[in-house]
């Protein structure tokens, strides 16, 4: 019984890695007869999975989309949620798990019933990898799906949304994008309100439905969305803020400084600048040094002033 049940997780993987197999092929990779190949395939279907079957010589055997999840797989939201950590994992900058994880991604997308699939498509159509970003936010995925479900059907959007101090307010706006790091996802809309782009955090979103109607796309405010959100949420969102150049390349700077900290530059090879925000200047200082990286500063000039004044504190606290 082991053996045959080993022997069908198998075949069902070998079914979901391509459109079609013939049953001379599968026979081969599973060291069977094709008899034993059928056998197996009844099985499958009498567990749930829709395996169908083309005759003649030049048929085979495909995995369908049934109308609902086979049995000991997903219920509907286990889906989603297993198709946003795979889409997150695919654009994470970990060698080896961004191809594995699309080609997991496009076996569930294989299985899943319409209804999934189009929620599913839509969170990959309407997602922008922003990377590199330290820990994590609490997101339900029904409202990624949501918001991704609106940005795909050029669908206004309502709801209420709370700041950073904690006031709600109502909010009607045209989604466009949906951009995620490691750390939090962020929606790319036109505020009908206030007349202008905005970016807010999806963990802070709580739909309204009913939504609509739809709307016709404007221009996005950037080409690059990821660069649009990674300035604006670690640089516009501060009272402070400042252009350094790190002595070091972009890409070792990158390893140290998130898109949430700060938007970085290529200068040379050598060289990259920094542009960053922080409560104050001497909040500022602290930030810049702590990085690790020999620097010069480039605006504003009073940050200058900050890093002598920082500089001869230190002085004297060693005397």
């Amino acid at each position: 019984m082991l053996e045959t049940s080993a022997r069908l997780l198998r075949l069902l993987s070998l079914l979901q890695a391509h459109r079609e197999w013939s049953g001379a092929d599968l026979a081969d990779r599973l060291g069977v007869t094709p008899r034993t190949v059928r056998r197996d395939v009844d099985r499958l279907r009498e567990l749930g999975y829709p395996v169908n079957a083309s005759p003649g010589t030049g048929g085979g055997y495909q995995l369908g989309a049934g109308a609902e999840l086979p049995p000991l797989l997903l219920d509907d939201e286990e889906a989603v949620a297993v198709a946003v950590g795979l889409r997150t994992a695919a654009g994470n900058g970990i060698e080896g798990i961004g191809e594995t994880s699309v080609r997991a991604l496009a076996k569930l997308e294989q299985v899943l019933p319409d209804r999934l699939r189009r929620r599913v498509s839509a969170l990959n159509a309407f997602t922008v990898p922003m990377l590199h970003g330290p820990g994590n936010s609490s997101v339900d995925p029904s409202v990624l799906t949501e918001l991704a479900n609106a940005c795909r059907d050029s669908e206004r959007l309502r709801f209420e949304y709370r700041d950073h101090e904690g006031s709600t307010t109502r909010r009607t706006a045209e989604p466009h994008r949906l951009v995620c790091t490691e750390r939090r996802w962020y929606l790319v809309a036109w505020d009908l309100d206030r007349a202008d782009w905005r970016t807010f955090r999806v963990d802070r979103i709580v739909p309204k439905p009913p939504h609509g109607p739809r709307f016709a796309p404007r221009k996005p405010p950037a080409d690059d969305l990821a660069a649009y959100v990674s300035q604006g949420v670690s640089t516009h969102a501060y009272a402070a803020q400042a252009v350094i150049r790190l002595l070091v390349p972009l890409e070792e700077a990158a390893q140290a400084v998130s898109p949430s900290a700060g938007a970085l530059e290529a200068v040379d090879e050598h060289s990259c600048l920094l542009r960053t925000g922080a409560a104050g200047l001497d909040v500022m200082v602290i930030h810049v040094v702590l990085m690790g990286f020999e620097f010069e500063v480039v605006e504003p000039l009073e940050l200058s002033d900050h890093i002598r004044a920082v500089r001869d504190r230190l002085s004297r606290a060693l005397l």
